[in-house]
């Protein structure tokens, strides 16, 4: 332990002193500096990756980049009841007329190395589609954190090996500065299994906590404080894992159900230093609702600046794969993809 914080120790002050633009110019790693992150990052993640190995019979590419894609496809279901689950349209599979072609088309137009779909009923479901639907397209890896009585959940399918996830289903958040008509404080727990992150191995030098979310919906005080009280958690849980490893790399997606100059997203993205600060890379016109004639924006791909250091430069984008109609039909949200290259870049030290 010494010994890696010497290292930890060292590289920071040789990060500080080559400062650079965390995207322009940015290309495949191959100095001496990223050869010497790469062997910090290696030693800080024995912590992390204790007992993990990679799948037998699995080998990593050669490729240099990765691509995730993440995307609301509205009340998505399979075609079985669960008796559990008391919803109409978990009951009834009508309603989804062409979305699982169209979601096949458009998941063979993206051929992102990583899925993250919300208001999708579950892993089994994303399981039975890769391996019918998108049997050539290499994705082994599922996983999911879903409710006990619902049936809209945020799931996972990967390329590239996962490690732990982590379910905050069970815990209950506050709803920040809201009091109800008794002036009592409040919780909730009812949504957070809405809300997970997992570790992710995308090579054998490079990894990555992925955080997905599809946050509570609405736009009254209430709403805005259970917004706030899923964020409180989700940089609380954040900070576990910086301090693991402060340089570790984080990126968090999904539907926030919030606009990009709301309390909400100033209080996800603020922070004290590279890792528990924030970045959003998408720009004041990139709307993804509703998908039919986008005006405003509720889904976001955002990572700390440890982890934009290694974006590809311009890959965050909303993207649509259908006519406007078609597309609608198909989901309300556009989806938002990104890129990253897979080893550690020079970090630079956000602005407070």
């Amino acid at each position: 332990m010494k010994l890696q914080k010497i290292l930890l120790i060292m590289l920071s002050a040789v990060t500080i002193a080559a400062c650079s633009s965390n995207n322009a110019g940015l290309e495949t790693p191959s100095s001496d500096l990223y050869l010497a992150t790469a062997e910090v990052s290696a030693a800080s993640s024995q912590i992390y990756k204790a007992g993990w190995s990679a799948p037998a019979n699995y080998a990593y590419t050669n490729q240099n980049t990765l691509k995730i894609i993440s995307w609301n496809v509205e009340h998505f279901v399979d075609q079985h009841n669960d008796p559990y689950v008391n919803n109409s349209r978990e009951d009834d599979a009508q309603h989804m007329g062409n979305k699982r072609a169209d979601l096949v088309i458009a998941l063979q137009q993206a051929n992102a190395d990583i899925v993250v779909l919300q208001e999708f009923e579950s892993a089994k479901l994303l399981r039975e589609i890769a391996s019918t639907d998108l049997a050539d397209m290499g994705y082994q890896f599922f996983a999911d954190a879903p409710s006990h009585t619902w049936y809209m959940n945020v799931v996972i399918m990967s390329k590239v090996p996962l490690g732990v996830m982590y379910n905050y289903g069970n815990l209950h958040t506050e709803l920040v500065n809201w009091r109800d008509e008794d002036g009592e404080p409040a919780t909730q727990s009812r949504l957070n299994t809405r809300t997970w992150a997992i570790e992710v191995y995308p090579s054998d030098t490079y990894s990555f906590v992925l955080g997905a979310v599809h946050l509570k919906a609405g736009r009254d005080e209430r709403d805005i404080a259970t917004r706030l009280g899923q964020i409180n958690m989700l940089k609380a849980q954040f900070e576990r894992f910086l301090n693991e490893d402060n340089n570790r790399n984080i990126l968090l997606v999904g539907d926030f159900n919030a606009l990009p100059n709301t309390l909400e997203l100033s209080t996800l993205l603020a922070g004290t230093n590279a890792g528990n600060t924030f970045v959003d890379p998408l720009g004041a016109s990139d709307f993804t609702h509703p998908a039919i004639a986008p005006v405003r924006r509720l889904d976001y791909a955002v990572m700390n600046h440890n982890m934009h250091a290694e974006m590809v430069p311009n890959s965050a984008k909303v993207i649509t794969y259908f006519d406007a109609q078609r597309q609608d039909d198909l989901a309300d949200h556009l989806p938002v993809v990104i890129e990253f290259f897979l080893q550690d870049a020079p970090v630079k030290k956000p602005a407070m």
